[in-house]
């Protein structure tokens, strides 16, 4: 059984299957009533499914704008192959559960066609939700405590981001400009971050320090020149230092 190719069938082909699908389960079911794409009734129950050709928010507004008439709402689309895997397809999952509507996927094959249904319409737990992503959330908190001030511009796209492992980079710089080649040790008493400055400089992520000898780090010339561009960041750490000697 051949699966059909994406530009070889049309939205009306996931009706026959959902129609078969539903009028198993009991459903009168009913194409195209007030807009809707699929509408189906068991006793007091309306079921209500949009479809479309591929999961997108087009779809997802429909089936929003259906609750408002339906018991259960659900959005259909063909089975997807590699997408399936996406991080773009797990985020409008996420979406559309957040919006406790359904999702089914149709196999079209050639002689035979199913549906299958990935998760049913459901009450969303924002409490559960947070729990699981718990440690994310740490992650994020830790992330923004870390940072001494806003370097980002929110939205901004195809530009590179200031982050607290860069900012921790840059005072690791700064206190190398200051006072010559230093221990971590060393480094970890003028305030550098406790648990990664070591592999800061051993990481060498930016390429800005140079391993002297044993123990011993320094910045070198392209390192200076880059950081002092960060101006804000360059006085402020210089600044933290000033008063501070190596021992």
């Amino acid at each position: 059984m051949n699966s059909k190719k994406k530009k070889d069938f049309r939205e009306e082909d996931l009706y026959k299957p959902i129609y078969e699908y539903l009028s198993g389960l009991g459903y009168k079911v009913r194409s195209e009533v007030s807009h809707c794409d699929i509408a189906a009734v068991k006793g007091e129950e309306l079921l209500v499914v949009e479809m479309k050709k591929s999961l997108n928010l087009d779809v997802i507004l429909q089936a929003t704008l259906r609750q408002k008439l339906a018991d259960m709402v659900y959005v259909a689309v063909p089975k997807p192959g590699r997408e399936l895997f996406s991080k773009r397809w797990n985020n409008l999952s996420y979406l559309l559960k957040r919006l406790q509507l359904g999702l089914m996927v149709v196999s079209l094959k050639e002689d035979y066609s199913c549906v299958e249904v990935v998760f049913e319409p459901a009450v969303f737990d924002v409490i559960k939700n947070k729990k699981q992503s718990k440690k994310k959330r740490q992650n994020l908190i830790k992330e923004f405590d870390a940072r001494y001030g806003d370097f980002n511009t929110g939205g901004s796209t195809g530009k590179k981001l200031m982050t607290a492992y860069k900012e921790m980079a840059i005072h690791t710089a700064c206190c190398l400009m200051k006072y010559g080649p230093l221990s971590p040790k060393t480094l970890r008493k003028l305030g550098t971050d406790e648990k990664k400055t070591t592999a800061i400089l051993r990481d060498n992520h930016y390429g800005w320090f140079e391993h002297k000898a044993r123990g011993l780090y320094d910045i070198n010339e392209n390192g200076c020149l880059t950081v002092e561009g960060y101006t804000e960041l360059y006085k402020y750490y210089m600044g933290l230092i000033e008063e501070k000697k190596p021992e």
